[in-house]
């Protein structure tokens, strides 16, 4: 039996695509920046600096912290407010905790951002734990990194664990670490057709309950 349950924030637990697209969009828009790359779901997910790099087109430090501020000014103050949940995930979350498994987040958003949305949704009692690359000094680059130090963080056994998230990277970031994996269709997959055969996948978020006690 799996004892610790670790999810993705954006697209497993919360539909935060409108909100997003919006700041960026605004960010682009009140300094002026011409977009490179569509505002589409291909966006959500990656850490900030990656997919303004991609929106703009450039690597130039000054116009991308310009991009971050302006960004970061609409989501934090705001934009986070219109995270959307999806059907039957707080049910689902209690039903796990009262299960006793321990929950966690490992998103690739801002740490500031995601406790002020798991604060907003009243999301606090379940979970043991929410991190993201930025709440470790020095922030980390990559998922995969994160779900390490997570691990290590809170002394767990790989073994025990499942992390459940709705992108390739999320498959490939569990697989890292040497950990099960769930793939949730119900978010921004857009990859797949890339996913590994041998990953469980869940279509509805009131079979999750079920797979996970599977484990």
């Amino acid at each position: 039996m799996k004892k610790h349950l670790i999810f993705d924030l954006d697209g497993t637990l919360i539909d935060s695509a409108p909100s997003i697209l919006s700041c960026f969009d605004l960010a682009f828009t009140s300094t002026g920046t011409p977009l490179k790359s569509p505002l589409d779901s291909n966006v959500i997910g990656p850490p900030l600096m990656e997919t303004l790099r991609k929106l703009s087109g450039s690597e130039n430090a000054s116009l991308l912290n310009t991009l971050a501020t302006a960004f970061k000014e609409h989501y934090d103050t705001s934009g986070y407010l219109q995270s959307v949940v999806f059907d039957g995930i707080p049910a689902m979350l209690q039903q796990l905790k009262a299960a006793g498994y321990h929950l966690y987040i490992a998103t690739n958003k801002r740490f500031y951002p995601s406790g002020k949305i798991i604060a907003h949704l009243q999301w606090d009692a379940y979970f043991d734990g929410v991190y993201a690359l930025d709440y470790f000094n020095p922030p980390l680059g990559k998922k995969a990194e994160m779900i390490g130090a997570i691990v290590d963080a809170q002394n767990l056994k790989r073994e025990d664990c499942l992390y459940i998230g709705d992108r390739l990277e999320d498959g490939l970031s569990a697989e890292a670490n040497r950990m099960d994996f769930v793939l949730v269709t119900w978010g921004y997959a857009e990859e797949a057709s890339q996913v590994k055969p041998d990953w469980q996948r869940c279509e509805r978020v009131e079979q999750l309950a079920a797979i996970v006690a599977a484990y």
